[in-house]
This record gives C-alpha cells, sequence and structure tokens, in this order.
C-alpha cells in the first residue's frame, strides 16, 4: 500500500503532457487568438500571433478549437506531440445568429430586414456616442453629428417619419426596453442589431416606428478566462472654421467704400474671435478593462471605462465612467437558467456657457477690437446693440450637469417538457441629473432689452430676451430630476422541430411603469461674490431685486405613465426553403384619449431561400440566394406625456381679490379623449445573396413607409376648445427608399486579405396630409434666423407634396446696374430699386434638405501582422440653407459686424444682399475620410500576455465638398433638417494612439 501511494502520483504526473501545434485556415495562413479549451475543463489557451500554441494535456483529452467567423473544431489527443490543425470559415450570410425581439434567430431564416454590425466593424475614434459608431455602416441610417461631446447624433432610420418628434431608434440593450445607450461602452458591445422594417420591430409596438437598435453586450464563456484592456489617447484639431475677414481685409472693405469704424470698436486689434472661443487642441482619452470567464455552471463578465473626451470649444469637455457586471448561473441539472446583470454609468459633462449665443458672437465681432483692454479687463461696446464678447460670455458664467444611469435586470430562463422555455426577466432603469448654471456680476452690465438667445431651429421657435435672469450681483440656478422605469415580461417560447417542419412560437406579456421629471427647481441672484457659484443658493438675496423672479421651472415637468402589452409571434420553416413569420402586439397605455388606450400593431413576412430548391443544386454561381417580403405596422408615442390628452389648467395672470393681486388659474389645453397612436406601416421587398462560394455577398432592400394620425398640437379658437391649444391626430407622411449593401472577400492569400463593404441607400420623403380635425396644418412657415432686418423671414414649409424641411424663401435674381440685389416675385416681375420682396408672397419652392443618396465603404487590408481599415463615408443630392452664411454676408453692417470673405464683391450700399434666398442654399454633397486605422499585431509572451495589438488612428482626414460653410454635416433629426443656423459646433481632426491587450 504504501509503495502504491508513493508511485501512483508520478505515474498521474507522467500522463501529463505537453504538446504544440498550430492553427491555419483553408488558406494555409495562421489563425491568431483563436481559444484551444481541454473539453469539460478550465484549461485553455489562445493561438499567438503566427497560429501557434502550447497546451499541458492527458493522453484521450479532447482539444476544442474556436474562432471568430469560424467553425469550431474538435480533435482528440493523441500520441502525437505536434499538431496542424485546419479551421473552415463560416458562411457568414447562413449562420450569423440575429437578436430580435424576445428571442434569437439564424440569419438564414430571416424574413425581414436586419442589419448586424459586430464591434470590429464600428467605426473607431474618440467616440462615446452609439450613433457615430454606426454612422455610414447601416444602409438607411441617416446619422449626422457635430464636434460636440455633449451632443449626440441625430439618427433617421429610412426618412424622417413623423413632424412631431426627432424620430430616433427605439433602442434595446441586452433585452432591456428603452434602455439609455449611455449607460453601456463601446468596448463592450458584442454585437448591434438594426431592425429597419416593421415586420422586424411591429413585436415592439407603439415605440418602434422609427426603427429598433438592437445592442448585445459581452458575456463570459465556460472554460474560458480573460482579461483584456483597451485604451487610447487623441489629440484633436479643429478641421475647418469660417473663412472671416481679418483685422487688414474689414479695414482695406470698409475705408474702400466709403466707411468708417466707430473709435469705440477700432483699438488696432487684430482677433480671431473663433480662435478666442477655441483650445488650440483637444485632448481625449479612453480606457477600458475587463474580466470573463466561466466554469461547467457558470458563467461571468466585468468591466470598468473611462471616458475623458474634450470639447475643442472652450468650457467645454465630458467624462464619463461606466461599470459592468454580468452573471449567469445554471441550476437544476442546467435546466435553468438565472441571469444578473448592472451597468451604471457616470457622467460630468461641462458645457460652453449660452453657446449658441457665443458662437454668433464669436463670429460677428469685429476683428480691430481685442479681446481685453490694456488694463486686463474684457473689451465691451455696450453701445451697439446685441453686441457682447464672447469670451467674456464664457469666462464669466458656468454650465455643468452630472448625470447618472443605473440599469439592472434579473432574468430567469425555464427550459420545460414539450420543447417549451419560459422567461421572466425584471428590469429596472434610473436615470438622474444634477444640472447647475452660474452668470457672475459681470453680466448685471449686459442690457435685459437686447440679450437674445440664439436657439436651434423649429416650429414655433423665436428669439427671446434672457437678460432679465441673470438678475443682479450674479444668478444661479439649481436643479435635479429623476426618470425611474420598472419593467417586467414574462415569455413562453415553443420550438418543435417535426420532420421538415419547424415552429418556433413565442407568446408573452409586458408591464412598465414610468415616472420621469420627478425632482425641482430654484434659483437665485444677488450674492455677496462671484466665487460662490451655484453652489450656495441660501447665500443669495433675490428678494431685494423687485424684477426678479425665482425661476421654479416649467410646469407639467412631473408625470407618471404606464405601458402594459400582449404579444405574440409565429415562425414557420419548412426545409429552411419556405419561411414565415407573424406577429401581433397589443399595446395599451395611459398617455392616450380614454377612448383610445389600446392599439394593436400586427406584421406579417415571408421567405423564400431559391438555393434549397432542386433546381438550384447544380448551378456554380450562388451559394445562398433568399427572396423575402413582408409588411407590418408599427406605432409612435414619441413627446407624448401623462398630460397631453387631458385637460390642463395654468396660471394665466391675476386677479383683484380683496386688495391682493391673485393668481389666476384658466385652462391652458384641451382634453382629447379620441387622442391615438401614431401608426407607421411598411411594406419590405429584399433579396439575399452570396455568390462566388461566399467571397461575395449581399442583400437588396425596397421599401414603402407610411405614417398616418401623425400627433400634432393644434392652435385652434378658445371659443372651441379649451385653452386654445389641443393635441390630435392628423396628416401624414410617406418615404420610399432603396438600399443596397455588399461584402467581399477581394484577396485571401496566406499573407494577405483584403475584404470590402459597401452600402448604398436612397430614400424619398413626402408629407402626403396635412388635414387635422381642427384645422388643415398645410403651408405652415418655420424656422426663422432673425438676421439683421428680417424678423418673420421663415425658410421652410410644411406643405403636402413635398418633403419634410422644403426651403421656401427667396428666388434670387442677381445684381441690377447699381449692384443692388434683386429678387424674382411671385408674378415673374423682378423687384427693382429700393422695393423689397414680400415675405411669404413672393417666396418659391427652392430645395430639399434631405440627401438622395447615403453611401459607406470601408476595406479593410491584412498583410502578415499589420491590419489597415480605411473607410469612406458620402452624402449626395442635399440642399443646405446656409443662414450663417447670409448673415456674415450682410455688407451694409460691415462697419459694427464683421463679414465673409466671400461677401467682398457686395457693395457697402446693397442693403439686401443677405436676404434669405436661394443664393444662400447650396450644395450638401461631400465625401469625407472618416477614418483610417494602422495595427500592428505582438505575439504574447505565452505564459501571462496572449496578444498585444498596437495602432494609430486619424478621423476625418479630408472633406471633400463645395460647401461654404464650417462642414456640410449639417443637423438631419427634427423637423428642421438642413438649417445651417449661426449655431454649429467645429468638427475636429483627430490623431489616435491605441493599444488591445489580452491576458
Amino acid at each position: 500500500m504504501l509503495l502504491l501511494l508513493f508511485v501512483l502520483p508520478f505515474c498521474a504526473i507522467a500522463q501529463n503532457r505537453t504538446i504544440s501545434g498550430i492553427v491555419k485556415d483553408a488558406k494555409g495562413a495562421p489563425v491568431a487568438n483563436a481559444t484551444v479549451v481541454v473539453k469539460g475543463s478550465k484549461t485553455g489557451v489562445a493561438t499567438a500571433a503566427n497560429g501557434s500554441f502550447t497546451i499541458n494535456v492527458t493522453p484521450g483529452a479532447t482539444l476544442v478549437f474556436s474562432a471568430v467567423n469560424f467553425e469550431t473544431t474538435e480533435i482528440r489527443v493523441g500520441t502525437a506531440n505536434s499538431y496542424e490543425v485546419m479551421l473552415t470559415e463560416k458562411q457568414t450570410i447562413l449562420t450569423d445568429v440575429v437578436v430580435v425581439g424576445y428571442g434569437k434567430g439564424s440569419r438564414k431564416t430571416l424574413s425581414s430586414s436586419i442589419t448586424t454590425i459586430k464591434p470590429e466593424d464600428l467605426n473607431k475614434g474618440a467616440i462615446g456616442d452609439i450613433g457615430q459608431l454606426l454612422q455610414g455602416k447601416v444602409p438607411g441610417l441617416n446619422i449626422t453629428a457635430s464636434g460636440d461631446p455633449n451632443k449626440p447624433a441625430a439618427v433617421i432610420m429610412r426618412g424622417a417619419s413623423t413632424v412631431n418628434s426627432p424620430g430616433a431608434p427605439f433602442y434595446v440593450i441586452d433585452g432591456v426596453p428603452g434602455a439609455d445607450i449611455a449607460a453601456i461602452a463601446p468596448d463592450d458591445i458584442a454585437s448591434i442589431d438594426v431592425l429597419k422594417d416593421a415586420a422586424a420591430t411591429a413585436i415592439y409596438g407603439n415605440r418602434a416606428s422609427s426603427g429598433v437598435i438592437m445592442v448585445t453586450t459581452k458575456r463570459g464563456r465556460k472554460g474560458q478566462s480573460s482579461v483584456t484592456y483597451n485604451g487610447y489617447v487623441g489629440v484633436e484639431k479643429v478641421s475647418n472654421k469660417l473663412d472671416l475677414m481679418d483685422a487688414s481685409q474689414l479695414r482695406a472693405y470698409v475705408t474702400g467704400n466709403g466707411g468708417s469704424f466707430s473709435p469705440l470698436n477700432d483699438l488696432g486689434a487684430n482677433t480671431d474671435w473663433q480662435e478666442a472661443i477655441e483650445k488650440s487642441s483637444a485632448v481625449s482619452q479612453n480606457h477600458n478593462i475587463s474580466f470573463s470567464g466561466g466554469g461547467e455552471h457558470s458563467t461571468y463578465s466585468a468591466s470598468l471605462n473611462y471616458l475623458d473626451k474634450d470639447g475643442i470649444l472652450i468650457s467645454s469637455n465630458l467624462k464619463r465612467v461606466n461599470a459592468r457586471v454580468s452573471f449567469e448561473q445554471m441550476a437544476l441539472n442546467d435546466k435553468v437558467k438565472f441571469g444578473f446583470n448592472v451597468a451604471n454609468s457616470s457622467s460630468n459633462a461641462n458645457y460652453m456657457p449660452l453657446q449658441n449665443i457665443v458662437l454668433l458672437q464669436a463670429a460677428k465681432h469685429l476683428p480691430i477690437s481685442p479681446v481685453k483692454n490694456t488694463d486686463g479687463t474684457y473689451f465691451e461696446n455696450l453701445s451697439a446693440t446685441g453686441y457682447f464678447n464672447p469670451v467674456a460670455i464664457v469666462d464669466n458664467a458656468q454650465d455643468q450637469t452630472k448625470y447618472n444611469t443605473l440599469i439592472g435586470a434579473f432574468t430567469m430562463e425555464v427550459k420545460l417538457p414539450f420543447n417549451l422555455q419560459y422567461n421572466t426577466n425584471l428590469f429596472y432603469q434610473k436615470s438622474t441629473s444634477l444640472h447647475g448654471e452660474f452668470y457672475s456680476s459681470y453680466y448685471s452690465k449686459y442690457p435685459t432689452s437686447n440679450f437674445y438667445n440664439n436657439p436651434d431651429p423649429g416650429i414655433g421657435i423665436a428669439h427671446t430676451l434672457i437678460g432679465s435672469l441673470f438678475g443682479s450681483n450674479g444668478s444661479a440656478l439649481r436643479s435635479t430630476f429623476s426618470n425611474t422605469t420598472k419593467t417586467v415580461e414574462s415569455y413562453l417560447t415553443w420550438n418543435k422541430k417535426i420532420q421538415n417542419h419547424t415552429i418556433n412560437a413565442v407568446v408573452g406579456y409586458s408591464w412598465q411603469d414610468n415616472v420621469y421629471g420627478d425632482g425641482f427647481q430654484t434659483s437665485s441672484t444677488n450674492f455677496p461674490a462671484d466665487n460662490l457659484g451655484y453652489y450656495n443658493l441660501v447665500l443669495g438675496n433675490p428678494y431685494a431685486i423687485p424684477s426678479y423672479r425665482i425661476n421654479l421651472g416649467n410646469d407639467l415637468t412631473y408625470g407618471e405613465t404606464k405601458l402594459i402589452s400582449d404579444f405574440f409571434r409565429l415562425n414557420y420553416n419548412y426545409k429552411d426553403k419556405y419561411l414565415l413569420q407573424g406577429s401581433v402586439r397589443r399595446d395599451g397605455s395611459s398617455v392616450f384619449g380614454d377612448n383610445n388606450h389600446w392599439g394593436y400593431f400586427p406584421s406579417v413576412g415571408a421567405a423564400w431561400r431559391i438555393t434549397q430548391e432542386a433546381f438550384m443544386e447544380d448551378q456554380k454561381i450562388f451559394s445562398d440566394l433568399k427572396l423575402r417580403a413582408s409588411y407590418g405596422v408599427a406605432g409612435n408615442s414619441n413627446g407624448i406625456g401623462a398630460y397631453t390628452a387631458k385637460l390642463v389648467y395654468g396660471i394665466t395672470g391675476t386677479y383683484y381679490n380683496n386688495g391682493v393681486q391673485a393668481a389666476a388659474y384658466a385652462p391652458v389645453q384641451g382634453s382629447n379623449p379620441d387622442l391615438r397612436w401614431e401608426k407607421t406601416s411598411t411594406t419590405n421587398i429584399g433579396l439575399d445573396f452570396a455568390v462566388l462560394k461566399g467571397r461575395l455577398s449581399g442583400s437588396v432592400d425596397v421599401y414603402d413607409k407610411k405614417t398616418s394620425d401623425m400627433l400634432f398640437q393644434y392652435s385652434v379658437s378658445a371659443s372651441l376648445v379649451p385653452g386654445g391649444r389641443i393635441w390630435a391626430n392628423g396628416g401624414s407622411i410617406s418615404n420610399k427608399g432603396i438600399e443596397l449593401s455588399l461584402n467581399g472577400t477581394i484577396i485571401n492569400t496566406s499573407k494577405l486579405t483584403w475584404n470590402s463593404s459597401l452600402n448604398l441607400a436612397h430614400n424619398k420623403n413626402e408629407i402626403t396630409s396635412l388635414q387635422g380635425p381642427y384645422s388643415n396644418g398645410d403651408s405652415v412657415r418655420y424656422s426663422d434666423p432673425e438676421g439683421g432686418g428680417q424678423t418673420n423671414s421663415t425658410l421652410q414649409l410644411l406643405k403636402v407634396g413635398k418633403p419634410l424641411g422644403q426651403y421656401f424663401t427667396l428666388n434670387y435674381a442677381g445684381k441690377d446696374a447699381n449692384g443692388m440685389s434683386q429678387f424674382y416675385k411671385r408674378d415673374g416681375t423682378i423687384t427693382t430699386g429700393t422695393a423689397n420682396p414680400l415675405i411669404g408672397t413672393d417666396y418659391w419652392y427652392l430645395g430639399d434638405p434631405q440627401p438622395k443618396l447615403l453611401a459607406g465603404w470601408s476595406n479593410t487590408f491584412r498583410y502578415k501582422q499589420f491590419d489597415l481599415n480605411i473607410f469612406l463615408r458620402g452624402s449626395f443630392g442635399s440642399k443646405l440653407f446656409n443662414a450663417t452664411r447670409a448673415d456674415l454676408s450682410q455688407v451694409v453692417g460691415a462697419t459694427q459686424n464683421n463679414i465673409l470673405n466671400s461677401a467682398n464683391s457686395d457693395k457697402i450700399t446693397d442693403t439686401k444682399n443677405s436676404f434669405y434666398s436661394n443664393r444662400y442654399i447650396e450644395s450638401g454633397n461631400y465625401v469625407r475620410l472618416d477614418n483610417a486605422t494602422l495595427g500592428y499585431n505582438l505575439k504574447g509572451d505565452g505564459k501571462y500576455v496572449k496578444t498585444i495589438r498596437i495602432y494609430t488612428s486619424v478621423n476625418n482626414l479630408f472633406t471633400i465638398t463645395k460647401y461654404k460653410g464650417i462642414d456640410p454635416e449639417i443637423n438631419q433629426g427634427g423637423v428642421s433638417p438642413g438649417i445651417d443656423y449661426n449655431n454649429f459646433y467645429p468638427k475636429t481632426r483627430t490623431f489616435l494612439l491605441g493599444a488591445n491587450v489580452s491576458f
């Protein structure tokens, strides 16, 4: 016995031995970072950059080889000490798993339009916003972004589908509906599935008319433990600026036209006011560390991310910390799976105070004036109307918001008899914000009579006086609000295969409670010192300033809504050849009228995999060919709150009551018991294909999207509706388009590969009706920049038969013999002399802001250990209204405000040269080299470090365009697309150095 106890351990040690090998693809190229795991154990390694591996095993053990885009392969260990393993590439178009509402599916069995983006395909750079990650990657997504780190990109899917709200897609993160995308760091994303047609989105009912974006985060894997670090540091520079005159150019223009400057302005300076409000460079950094792994019955994943994105404008930046933990545990013989996920995002956003005003003032300020006087005080000439030092505005104010988003999820999945599976999900999301603004005593010198804001364009948006908000001896505002969403979802799934028939059915229930605007706001003024900021409002004395009113915010800020839903989906598959899908969702919402709380959103789809037919067996062209068709209805309740359909009372003045002026309350909004869902129906026909043995694949989609019963607020006579305002359904809008995506492997050798992907999208938008129950909203003029002498000179029109954002303005007719600007009148004649064209009456339809074609083209090259990705993006066919150029061309005011060099040929006596007209409508076409990234892959030491990748990247390297503004990527979101409005935050060119390390 003693002898056996002594010998056996040595026998066991002798049985363990080290084997090595190399993993290659079908072309003989090494496969780096492939996972090699001893089946049934936690022992595992990753292959090096040359595909080699070394691992300790026992004879007879089974090794499992897996890698991204390759089929999993198993081999049994024999007596050999070295192995060469070949992995077979996946046929991506057939085998990809796609995340859909309340389940997953194979791409080969889809009958709807869904685009999947993997992490390696997302945009690179100093990006913290998912919109910019997807920019140019998905056909049909029109995404526009400025350089503002605190402003998310505008995302429009398949054209604007409503005039009520921006129409952004509905986000679902790891099954959490309506989740705040800021809660997830880009490095934590495993895949993004973009659901575009109503057959895919209808399962989300009233929130899905603008599309659904499903985000899946990374998870741990059984038998594999991993630690990864991803980080970069980047430097940003302004990529372009307005071509304004400098001091010598402006002086030459003014004196050459017989003018002169006020001695109050002309202090002999040569100030670049654009540079004065900008940083010379902005430094951004991001660091992400993640841990993941798992055993036989559980997996885990955790990550921590820090983003510091500096804005190029002074005082602007964003700092964000994201933390995420995910844990899954199997129980009861792996029949039950519990999941627990928590994600938290904590952000600190510093804004440039009064940003739009500062941008306007910087553009118009005379270069002959200095930023500061010789005594160190700020230069000001307050005798000039609406003329304020932009640097002083920023330096004497603070504007900050701290916001936090917490998402918690508990999930349970139970495998039941009869091929049934039961899922229960409990979700909790809470967003909190703490906002502060402070305007120092310096603002007391600004006149309240001409200090206007500079708002973004829209319907009913006008410049308003804000000088009274600054109080006396400094003013401060503080607010804190929270939004809370609680969701319970439960659904039953049945998967059954009966010979050649496969059935998947889902039936479920959803309950959601939303509380928004829970908090308060207050303000104060008359502080003893400026260094208090907004942190100590109690030291203010607002009651000593009779004209000051404490700002308690807007009414109707708080609200609570409920959403209850039932849903059902059925998928039928015959021989992987004939595919049918149908779904219906029944939504009940508290926000709509008493007669229309419930809405139904059905969809149906079918697909035919032509390559599965017998007559296709002998053909060698197509490895996959599938024809799809679908129709569905989704809804929209964006912008609709708890009180939208209700009779609302508000303060409407005061009345004299027993010697006291008491507040008077009266209706301010009428009730509408018939208010109902805005509905969007989509017909989609698509073709998926793969040729050349899968080396070239793609899809074509043609769609017809129609929105009806648009939600709109009507102004009517108070004799008809109490308060004179009411929300109602009316009007419709249409979007028709075609999308193409192509993916190809152009070169695939053992040393060099070249993969290319191209996507193109065309959309035609048209308002088909504006008829409502109370009035016809046809021919509503809006978007009023209110340039000098142009009050009520709007730029856009809501018009049946025209696109959303249709330009409706003056038609420029050139110059007369005296160099004065002329315009065509509606009767075809031309204005003469000093006669001005009539606002509205002499307007013409003069352009569409929406692009005719969007394009994205990505190329990835791999040579040995090097990889290079080049991504170009373009937009074609849109027209942009350069209201900025118009306002900065007002030569008659060149002695008081700076002008552009392009206005040099206009006479200073031309009082109409800056009138808004098609003279300032320009082509929005551009091609941008969005990103170029060069990487080098290093072999790890095999013991501690698995892989190392070092890369350098440049964003926005160049833009080819004829647009004369700062940048042609003007906002396409909302009801006023395409307006360059004296408020464009400059885009930047970014240079990055980063590293990815796997341990």
